[in-house]
């Protein structure tokens, strides 16, 4: 196997930019923006727009829309 060919593999800290949720996990994305952890070190900093603190699925406000009555022209077309 050759050497120094694979990304190096380091705790990060992701952070959800819409609702300030912070997560300390390990991947191979770097950043130039540290952050103090809770236990004192400093790791990389990611900032994304969605995560499960965020995303509507997750939280429960998604919503189902019915646009321009689909619902209603499936039940006409198949009531037969």
């Amino acid at each position: 196997m050759k050497a120094d060919i694979h990304p190096q593999y380091r705790d990060v800290v992701f952070q959800d930019v819409t609702s300030d949720f912070k997560i300390l996990t390990r991947s191979t994305l770097s950043s130039k923006e540290t952050v103090k952890w809770e236990d004192g070190n400093e790791y990389p900093l990611i900032k994304i727009e969605v995560s499960s603190a965020s995303h509507p699925f997750y939280t429960g406000q998604n919503k189902l829309m019915d646009t321009s009555g689909r619902v209603d022209k499936f039940r006409k077309r198949y009531a037969k």
